[in-house]
């Protein structure tokens, strides 16, 4: 669907991450939640108070919002939990420009938390379901599903395995420049290629880390928003698509959603691919980045293998891609797109260090939930870009 709004009406204003890695058992996802509020409202110079909007989503809360929404203290804060996994929270964003401009809230936070790590990983973290298609040849899901992917487009365009290793690759060398990333050890390509095989062609470094970890943003009305402690970073489009729920119905294994949704967030947003200075998206595993980079039109559809070779996308590459290091060495709590929004923040105003995109004033979040099932894309704008 399209996210219809007035292009710029909305901003974000706060940013922030809770604690990272591995936090223990003394905290909940809801207790991650609160800390990224906390964080993003000082960020940004706002109060609780302030909050009527409050958007969220995690695996780990079956009434994330009712429960959210009675640790913050806001018995009266308008509310949406919907998910579609990953990409939950760029289509909150959308929604939470659309309350804004129809009135319904204010000032919105949009969180998330996870403490999948402390539980003792993802299979503690998911709702078990039985497809009769799938289950009875026991599938390791996730990690099967977007294997089927990554050795169709091999088996399709000649993508290599070292070329998806170059994505691992290329995403630790941006982790190596941030000071909160999970993984502080340089990577090869021969290191992805010789780790443990967990589900053909993808290896352990193909695949994204197992963390706690949460975080939040705040939006609020442009006019509002100059007034704050920050540069806004201004929502100038968006577009989410949903084309399966399992993998064995997705209408074809190396083409997925982004492809509209892009199409989507790019026409409303009135940019193409070339315009954007920094790209952030969804690498739960290797091959997703290939395929959104093309599905987003930043290269041609099998092109993405050769794309990403040779440094391309890694620090001091032509392409930008996933600045923090990404679900692969940043940080993955299990829903991982609010993540993204928060580095194209930091990336627009400037904030990021070492991993500090010169001159970016257009960034991409795109957010991927399921198994190559929701795709949910986001522009996001400094002033200059109105």
């Amino acid at each position: 669907m399209t996210h219809t709004f007035k292009r710029g009406a909305a901003a974000i204003v706060g940013a922030a991450e809770s604690d990272l890695g591995e936090v223990g058992p003394g905290f909940s996802p809801i207790d991650l939640m609160a800390q990224g509020v906390r964080r993003a409202l000082d960020d940004c110079g706002l109060s609780m108070r302030d909050v009527d909007g409050l958007f969220c989503a995690t695996s780990q809360s079956r009434l994330a919002g009712l429960a959210l929404a009675e640790y913050l203290g806001r018995p009266e804060a308008y509310l949406e939990s919907s998910s579609t996994g990953g990409s939950s929270f760029m289509t909150h964003l959308a929604q939470a420009q659309r309350a804004i401009e129809a009135g319904v809230c204010q000032v919105a936070v949009i969180a998330y938390g996870s403490t999948q790590r402390s539980a003792g990983g993802r299979k503690n973290t998911s709702v078990p379901e039985r497809n009769p298609y799938e289950s009875p040849y026991k599938p390791f899901l996730p990690p099967s599903a977007y294997a089927l992917a990554a050795a169709r487009h091999m088996h399709e365009f000649g993508t290599t395995r070292e070329q998806l290793a170059e994505v691992a690759v290329a995403a630790r060398q941006w982790a190596l420049l941030n000071p909160v990333a999970w993984e502080k050890q340089p990577l090869s390509v021969a290191e992805v290629l010789a780790a443990r095989m967990v589900s053909y062609p993808l290896t352990i470094r193909d695949c994204c880390l197992v963390t706690d970890g949460g975080g939040a943003i705040v939006v609020t009305a442009a006019e509002r928003a100059r007034s704050l402690r920050k540069p806004p970073v201004y929502l100038l489009g968006a577009g989410h698509v949903t084309t399966h729920q399992t993998i064995s119905s997705m209408p074809d294994l190396v083409r997925t959603g982004a492809i509209r949704s892009g199409q989507m967030a790019y026409a409303q947003a009135g940019i193409a691919a070339r315009d954007v200075d920094v790209i952030e998206v969804y690498d739960a595993f290797t091959i997703n980045t290939i395929l959104f980079l093309e599905d987003l039109g930043f290269c041609a559809k099998g092109e993405g293998g050769a794309f990403v070779s040779g440094g391309r996308i890694a620090p001091g590459g032509a392409v930008p891609v996933n600045t923090n290091g990404g679900g692969l060495s940043y940080c993955h709590p299990g829903m991982y797109g609010l993540f993204l929004l928060i580095e194209a923040v930091r990336q627009l105003r400037g904030e990021c260090g070492a991993r500090q995109v010169k001159d970016a004033n257009i960034a991409i979040a795109h957010g991927n939930g399921g198994v190559l099932s929701s795709q949910s894309t986001v522009i996001l704008g400094g002033a200059q870009t109105l």
